[in-house]
């Protein structure tokens, strides 16, 4: 192939034109937003002007905290909410379970989803608990039923906090109806590296560390990435082509011999998990690699690990079928070409596997 095909999106996606021009802007306004001076209040302004497009981009209308990215929103919200206890589901992102050493986990069903039943108890107890729940797995795609998960959690007592890391802006409102944190990250969604935010519900629920950011996040804001982030937001992603592609390679790859991890009813329509029996995962990235296709086996944070994926282990796979399994996500600029150049390359590993069986 003369051009390499990027089928990683999950993990980060191209930065946008329009957030590479917004960011030029905001190098130029080089003051530090909390300077008094017109330089200050003139990068101050552009701050909050774009705090307000990321919170209208995703439906918030509490408050919302600049950070450098979602690990960090999911750390804070984890380790510094006016709670005694931390709980997960036991497919959350590898930032979640670094975040907090005493954080207890929440078994969930082969489909993917949170047990209710196992919730229950595990929100039983003395102190009010935050409870991690990601809006769709970053290495399956399968998504939670937010709303219903927050009924459950705020009738115990106890708070939500959603990543949403994976979540195209103004494709769920149940997350800005329901979640009292959610997380955030800018280079998922075209926007540049290293910034994110925090929205939360009620600021009395975290606490304070002084600073900037309301006083909850020390350290100037880098106001050049929260622009380029705002203003790749204001670029919707068209959700219903995503699907489409997903739907395309399902089907292709299922006569192939390849099983899609979808599980459960609701995927998200941008990330598709497929296992290829009798092939080690490692094996198929190196090969679609080979040929210029990029595409990864799980969430970027754990890729390097030898490790079986511990969201595949959690449904109920085995350690060999949870080693056989890539993702494939899709971007703006995903073609159904590109989808047809992985198939081929997809048909030639899978043939290599058959005449060597």
């Amino acid at each position: 192939m003369s051009t390499r095909i990027y089928l990683d999106h999950a993990a980060t996606t191209p930065l946008l034109p329009a957030a590479r021009e917004a960011m030029a802007e905001g190098f130029a306004r080089w003051a530090n937003p909390s300077s008094p001076h017109a330089e200050g209040r003139a990068a101050k302004a552009a701050l909050e002007a774009a705090r307000g497009e990321v919170a209208a981009a995703y439906g918030w209308v509490g408050e919302m905290l600049f950070t450098s990215g979602a690990s960090e929103s999911l750390s804070i919200a984890l380790t510094r909410s006016a709670v005694e206890r931390r709980l997960a589901s036991a497919v959350e992102h590898d930032a979640v379970l670094r975040a907090a050493y005493d954080i207890a986990l929440v078994e969930v069903g082969a489909d993917g989803i949170v047990d209710t039943g196992a919730l229950d108890v595990a929100m039983l107890g003395e102190g009010r608990a935050v409870v991690a729940v990601q809006w769709c797995n970053s290495e399956t795609g399968i998504r939670q039923p937010i709303a219903a998960l927050a009924e459950q959690i705020h009738a115990a007592g106890h708070l939500l906090l959603v990543d949403a890391a994976q979540m195209p802006a103004g494709t769920d409102r149940d997350v800005a109806r329901h979640a009292d944190f959610v997380a955030l990250s800018a280079h998922k969604r075209g926007g540049p590296i290293g910034v994110g935010a925090l929205l939360v519900r009620d600021l009395a629920t975290l606490d304070p560390t002084g600073g900037q950011e309301r006083g909850y996040r020390p350290g100037t804001e880098n106001v050049p990435a929260i622009l380029g982030y705002a203003a790749a937001l204001a670029e919707r992603e068209d959700v219903l082509r995503y699907a489409e592609l997903r739907r395309y390679l399902d089907d292709a790859l299922t006569p192939l011999g390849g099983e899609p991890v979808r599980a459960a009813a609701l995927r998200h329509p941008a990330i598709g998990s497929y296992r290829m029996p009798g092939v080690n995962s490692t094996t198929q990235l190196i090969r679609f690699d080979m040929a210029g296709i990029a595409v990864s086996a799980g969430s970027a944070c754990a890729s390097g690990s030898m490790k079986p994926s511990h969201v595949l282990t959690a449904m109920g796979w085995g350690m060999t079928a949870s080693q056989e399994v890539v993702r494939v996500s899709f971007g703006r600029s995903t073609t159904q070409a590109d989808l047809d150049a992985f198939i081929a390359v997809w048909r030639e590993i899978a043939a290599g596997r058959a005449q060597a069986a």
